[in-house]
């Protein structure tokens, strides 16, 4: 009974895992390649769940505010509904405002100057007189924008709308038409496709109104207020409430990225489907694994058997298969989270979304595969655990 010690219990089991793991190396192939599939699984779905995420929020969170106005009739950024500027102006009559900025947005239709082909595109319209976006390329720029038919391009939008970034220079403007009017690409911003938008043009007011004609001076999407230096957001934001009429949202920049999240998490079913794959993905490993251990157990009961007749008890035995349940999800992990970072990189490039691989992503799919691996060994061990020596034998 002497093996029933500390060290008894444990060191002899680490190698007796992995050895009744190699005596089967198909087995062990197909258990490894199924977990390695599903920590790719769970780590693709997080990864563009994220990526959903972050790319709606930075089109907005690129405009420098403090509060926002937002129709109440509108779902999200991407189609905003129009309001009256008149409420922009109001919010100017408070005490804690120091400025407003109206902007336009709606999509307009893109010709690919070197294919012709046509696209939607997002449109916005801004002040050219203020630094109102804080992204790469907009403060040397934006006062161009004064000019007629000109607007700043999106270097980061998607390649379908031709290589404007590589082939621009401040000596030679890209022409092309947007909305079947000629216009010239002045200047290079940076901020990025999202699900709902594939890429966007900046231009002024003046010229946003000539792309769309139908559209009125007096009716914006989203109007921006910057605070006077030390005034509480969140109690101007109060005020505010209190005297303009109900017609519009008040929202500070973090309320308006956290409607935003929401909208797409919980009133779509995209947050709903990627949270639902890594979920499937947790569930076809541990099938797989429970599969793999369940079936070395059956080989083995006649090992087992002798163990438990020798004196082991079940904690050693169950020792075995849960080390065994501890390999797989290594050997499982590493290759899968290998292709992730492969797939993410290939994907990014691809949809110029922002998928990374982050650290703490990486560490919490590991853990979800040991306890995925955890919860198939212990579900594997019922048939060990009801073991009883006289009837093997």
């Amino acid at each position: 009974m002497a093996a029933e010690g500390t060290w008894s219990r444990l060191l002899p089991s680490a190698p007796l895992g992995w050895l009744q793991l190699w005596h089967k190396p198909l087995r062990l192939t197909v258990a490894v390649a199924g977990i390695a599939f599903a920590v790719l699984l769970i780590l693709m779905q997080l990864g563009f769940r994220s990526a959903l995420f972050e790319s709606t929020l930075r089109f907005h969170e690129r405009f420098r505010y403090d509060i926002a106005l937002f129709s109440t009739d509108s779902v999200f950024i991407v189609r905003p509904a129009p309001f009256t500027i008149r409420r922009l102006y109001e919010a100017l009559g408070s005490p804690d405002v120091e400025s407003v900025s109206p902007v336009y947005i709606f999509p307009a239709t893109w010709k690919n100057p070197w294919t012709s082909a046509r696209r939607s595109i997002n449109a916005v319209g801004i002040e050219p007189t203020r630094d109102v976006l804080d992204t790469p390329g907009f403060a040397d720029s934006y006062s161009r924008l004064v000019a007629q038919d000109v607007v700043l391009f999106d270097r980061a939008s998607r390649p379908e709308f031709g290589p404007v970034g590589e082939s621009w220079r401040p000596d030679a403007p890209v022409s092309t038409e947007l909305n079947d009017r000629a216009v010239a690409v002045v200047g290079l911003v940076e901020i990025g496709p999202s699900f709902g938008i594939d890429g966007t043009v900046l231009t002024s007011v003046d010229n946003w109104l000539r792309l769309f004609p139908d559209r009125s001076r007096n009716q914006i999407q989203l109007g921006l207020v910057t605070l006077r230096p030390g005034v509480d957001p969140n109690a101007a934001r109060d005020r505010l409430r209190s005297y303009l009429p109900a017609d519009v949202l008040v929202m500070t920049k973090v309320e308006f990225a956290a409607r935003e999240k929401a909208y797409w998490n919980g009133a779509t079913p995209i947050g709903y489907v990627f949270a639902f794959g890594a979920i499937m993905g947790l569930v076809v490993g541990a099938i797989i694994v429970y599969q793999i251990l369940f079936a070395d157990v059956s080989e083995h009961l006649r090992e087992y058997a002798t163990l438990r007749a020798i004196g082991y008890r079940n904690r050693f035995v169950s020792g075995i298969v849960l080390q065994q349940a501890a390999i797989l999800a290594v050997l499982g992990y590493l290759p899968g989270m290998a292709a992730a970072w492969f797939l993410y990189r290939s994907a990014a490039h691809a949809t110029r979304l922002p998928l990374h691989l982050t650290t703490d992503r990486a560490l919490t799919v590991f853990a979800l595969t040991l306890v995925m691996c955890a919860l198939s060994g212990f579900l594997a061990l019922r048939k060990v655990r009801r073991l009883d020596p006289a009837e093997v034998f």
